[in-house]
């Protein structure tokens, strides 16, 4: 049985589109660009040809098309013009739409083709920065408002992590060559989003350094374990939802007490939960970054 997700809501269309729900009316009343349903008691839903109708009607639109000129267009040729577009420089709006309708179907194969067309004037990097970071963005809003299920993130951000990981393999067949540090990245206990620190990780094996990636969860305690092994490491960890800000103080006073023991450690810390850190009150060898960015560049 194929249960995907065929009908939409005006707010699953403005959450996906980013065109408001009022803007959406006035261009279905004035324009009659979109045909919507009506349920029993008078609510309209959407197609998921009307979904994919508006998302390649929005993209023509934010490449200064006025709607009264896209109103004009036959409906056959608004993809040809779409394409048109997007072979020359709208990549990027194009395949996050793609990327979506392939998340709402359950749609591995739209990924895939959709990846590889823009592999082709894309490295792996700019794909991620420029296309995979907005979409994971739009993630969150999308799952708050209930336009996406749980599984919807889970099937897409699966795929995603696929490609770090392809990619990551490929530059762990060369030795390290810069011995100033060994990164280990890893997730504090009940930390399961993955994403940026596995494409950390990548960026830290591209530019030549030993990684020991640990990967989700991992028991403070454990740390000691590398700490054994090596001298000069650098811990590198993503605090999105745990440990709580009721936990983190005590959580990087193990850690000192951890580096006391077993020698001196580097500790870099991004996420959200990183906010209820004072950088002055931290030790100098526990840094804390607002983005990927910024630890790129300290890389």
């Amino acid at each position: 049985m194929n249960n995907v997700k065929k009908n939409f809501s005006i707010r699953d269309l403005e959450n996906l589109s980013g065109i408001k729900a009022h803007t959406i009316r006035i261009w279905e009343k004035r324009y009659n660009l979109l045909s919507p349903e009506r349920t029993a008691t008078n609510i309209r839903t959407y197609s998921l040809s009307s979904l994919q109708k508006l998302l390649n009607i929005t993209l023509l639109y934010n490449n200064g098309y006025k709607i009264s000129k896209i109103s004009r267009i036959p409906e056959g040729n608004i993809p040809l013009m779409v394409r048109e577009i997007v072979s020359k420089n709208s990549v990027k709006n194009h395949a996050i739409n793609a990327f979506k309708l392939s998340m709402i179907n359950f749609d591995q194969s739209l990924f895939m083709s959709t990846y590889n067309s823009i592999l082709v004037d894309k490295s792996f990097r700019e794909v991620f920065k420029d296309v995979f970071i907005p979409l994971l963005n739009e993630l969150g809003l999308l799952w708050q408002t209930d336009t996406i299920s749980p599984a919807h993130e889970h099937f897409i951000t699966s795929l995603i992590k696929q490609k770090i990981l392809i990619n990551t393999e490929k530059l762990q067949h060369q030795e390290p060559i810069k011995k100033s540090k060994i990164f280990v990245p890893f997730l504090p206990e009940n930390e399961i989003h993955e994403i940026g620190l596995l494409y950390l990780n990548y960026e830290i094996v591209l530019r030549g350094y030993k990684s020991i990636y640990l990967g989700q969860t991992v028991p403070l305690d454990t740390l000691k374990d590398v700490m054994k092994y090596f001298d000069n490491l650098c811990f590198l960890s993503y605090f999105t939802v745990s440990p709580t800000k009721e936990r983190i103080d005590k959580y990087i006073k193990e850690f000192v007490s951890l580096t006391k023991e077993y020698g001196s450690s580097e500790m870099w810390l991004l996420g959200y939960q990183t906010k209820h850190l004072d950088p002055a009150q931290l030790p100098e060898y526990i840094k804390t970054f607002n983005s990927i960015d910024q630890v790129i560049d300290r890389l």
